[in-house]
């Protein structure tokens, strides 16, 4: 039983379960079905959330968090992330709780937990980043794929309607500062599955909105969200593939990055392989096999690319195996 002022701690910083229901946000509603989902993978982050808040110590909620159904888990580990991020950006924040979960209880879930603090950057000063736990060259940009995902949710008018784009975004900064846009383009377009009720037709013309140049991103995004949260049949997933286009490749780097996160955790599920069947041409675990082999073997930036992130540069050699066509069956 959590004391009195745990108790309180919950009740203050978690956000009201209103908040993951469609018809609140103004999301379309594809069906019952897809809708019930949906809100299951924001009431189960939220749950995540909640034990973050509440918890004595970053290792106190994982026996809590094992208990969340299989194919929601990883959202409760995102949202545990973005709790515990929270906690250490708020003013009075002792610090150090995000480390230790993302060493600890959540190794098994980096991608979802680096996601969960770039939810935390969208809602602590600016001035307190420093603070958050993004110091992996590589998976930090996750944080920032977070941060879109946050915009376009709870602001969507702005991010996905008027396609807002922050100008000069502050961080990372330094020579990759370019970088920021499209890694938070990716989170703006992973969104967009929710944003338009997981009805692949209404997610292609939202993102079929925006300059040529950021639909890439987008669509990455959307590829991997319709691989990890789901909430649509094969039918539906083969019309998004056939809808995409050019930007195909792009769909099956991110349905690959969602198989390779649902692996990692132990939380592959029919849904994934469906998806990456339809998306990639190839097994769960083949996709995981793509991104183990293109990897870069530093987490620093590669060497034959100069000024590019490594996890740009690991993007792109993903993508560049789906170009030819010949990693997806008809």
């Amino acid at each position: 039983m959590a004391g009195p002022w745990r108790a309180l701690r919950r009740r203050v910083l978690t956000p009201g379960v209103s908040n993951t229901k469609l018809e609140v946000r103004g999301f379309h509603e594809k069906d019952a079905a897809a809708r019930d989902l949906l809100e299951t993978v924001g009431r189960s982050f939220l749950e995540g959330y909640a034990y973050a808040a509440e918890a004595r110590t970053p290792e106190e909620p994982e026996e809590r968090l094992e208990q969340v159904p299989r194919r929601f888990r990883g959202f409760a580990y995102e949202g545990a992330a973005m709790g515990f991020a929270v906690r250490d950006g708020l003013p009075l924040g002792r610090g150090g709780w995000t480390t230790r979960f993302l060493a600890g209880p959540a190794a098994r879930h980096s991608y979802m937990a680096y996601v969960g603090v770039g939810w935390a950057m969208a809602r602590v000063p600016r001035f307190r980043w420093s603070r958050l736990e993004l110091g992996d060259p590589l998976l930090r940009w996750l944080a920032l794929d977070g941060y879109g995902f946050h915009q376009a949710y709870f602001r969507t008018e702005k991010y996905v309607r008027e396609q807002y784009r922050e100008p000069a975004f502050p961080w990372p900064g330094g020579d990759h500062a370019w970088y920021a846009d499209h890694a938070i383009d990716q989170g703006v377009g992973r969104a967009m599955w929710f944003v338009g009720g997981a009805d692949q037709a209404v997610v292609a013309d939202l993102v079929d909105a925006f300059a040529a140049e950021r639909r890439p991103d987008l669509y990455s995004g959307a590829g991997l969200a319709a691989t990890y949260a789901g909430a649509a049949d094969e039918g539906e997933l083969r019309a998004f593939r056939d809808r995409v286009g050019e930007h195909l490749p792009h769909v099956a780097q991110g349905s690959a990055f969602a198989a390779t996160a649902r692996l990692e955790a132990g939380l592959a599920d029919e849904h994934t392989a469906l998806a990456t069947r339809v998306f990639c041409g190839m097994s769960p675990e083949e996709a995981r096999e793509l991104c183990d082999r293109t990897r870069p073997a530093t987490a620093a930036e590669v060497p034959d690319e100069p000024g590019v992130p490594s996890y740009e540069v690991w993007r792109r050699r993903i993508t560049a195996a789906f170009v030819t066509g010949a990693e997806v069956s008809p």
